[in-house]
């Protein structure tokens, strides 16, 4: 039980934050629409209570995706966060289904629905709630990514490196960002439908909320199937490669295969040293190269295999950067 809760304090931050206020959220709306019978609302209490559920799965399988390797698995437990994310987009898929159905079905039957301006205020306090939590899981990208932004600068930095991001906060980001623009097009869809008794628009809108579900859906889904897999990191491959390629006793580079699990990432590194050099001279090399290696972000493990020069050059042909 110690162990649990210990996994438990290194669970994704933002993912749990979100669950809290969108179980908020969801009670909210859903007391709402118990009142006023507004499709548009129903369509956000789904919604929010697909969100709650979805991000405190993610939280705990980010926590447990820490836990250190056994020896009946001896490669940790990295993948598991993808595998709880599988299972959560689930959830969501099924609360999108319903939304769109209970929208079609008042397009095809629209209703007048009371309590404008319960609809209104909830609806506005919920978005605004949604919106800050969208914020700070623009800032934990920011975070996980080593990089600093102020301002509206938040907002343009955290939607262009968003796929640097870990999967988990990846995930509270998209729905989030579903979740506030949803909120505005319910809030627009009530206004209208009252001001011009064109129901069937809240049905539209609970169309469309159920849409954007989908697509974080899929979205999700292919993400984290990939991680299920094991997928490779070209981007740290490429970094990781120019980092060690810059040392003076690399003469080049065989191989380099960095796979991404969950959060994690393993490092697999062939490189090529002076055939003069001693035994004790290449692992110093080796050791060197390790400690760099994983100094970066989210590298756990590094296994380097030396060779000796060849004279042919294999790391894609690039020129020796200047040292």
């Amino acid at each position: 039980m110690g162990e649990l809760f210990k996994l438990l304090k290194r669970g994704n931050k933002s993912a749990m934050l979100a669950a809290i206020v969108n179980t908020v959220i969801a009670i909210i709306k859903g007391v709402a629409y118990m009142f006023t019978g507004n499709v548009a609302m129903f369509a956000e209490t789904m919604h929010s209570l697909g969100d709650a559920a979805n991000q405190f799965f993610v939280f705990i399988g980010s926590a447990l995706s820490k836990k250190a390797p056994t020896e009946k698995f001896p490669n940790g437990f990295g993948r598991l966060v993808n595998l709880v994310l599988l299972g959560a987009v689930l959830i969501v898929g099924i609360m999108a289904f319903e939304t769109i159905k209970e929208g079609y079905h008042h397009m095809v039957h629209p209703t007048a629905s009371g309590g404008f301006i319960i609809n209104i205020i909830v609806l506005g306090v919920a978005t605004i709630l949604e919106t800050f939590v969208l914020f700070k899981a623009m800032k934990e990208v920011l975070h996980e990514i080593g990089m600093e932004a102020s301002g509206p600068g938040v907002f343009a930095k955290s939607f262009a490196n968003l796929g640097r991001a870990k999967p988990a906060t990846k995930l509270v980001f998209m729905e989030d960002l579903v979740a506030t623009m949803g909120g505005l097009l319910a809030i627009l869809a009530v206004v209208i439908a009252h001001f011009s008794n064109i129901h069937w628009l809240e049905g539209l809108a609970s169309i469309l909320i159920g849409a954007m579900m989908f697509f974080v859906v899929g979205r999700v889904f292919l993400d984290n199937a990939a991680g299920v897999i094991g997928q490779a990191d070209e981007e740290m491959e490429n970094k990781i490669g120019s980092l060690v390629i810059a040392d003076p006793d690399v003469k080049d580079i065989q191989g380099i295969t960095v796979i991404k699990e969950g959060e994690d990432l393993h490092v697999e590194l062939e490189i090529e040293v002076d055939p003069q050099l001693t035994v004790a001279e290449a692992d110093d090399i080796r050791d060197r190269l390790a400690e760099k290696i994983l100094a970066e972000n989210g590298v756990v493990d590094v296994k380097i295999e030396i060779d000796e020069e060849d004279e042919v050059m294999n790391w894609e042909n690039r020129p020796r950067p200047t040292v």
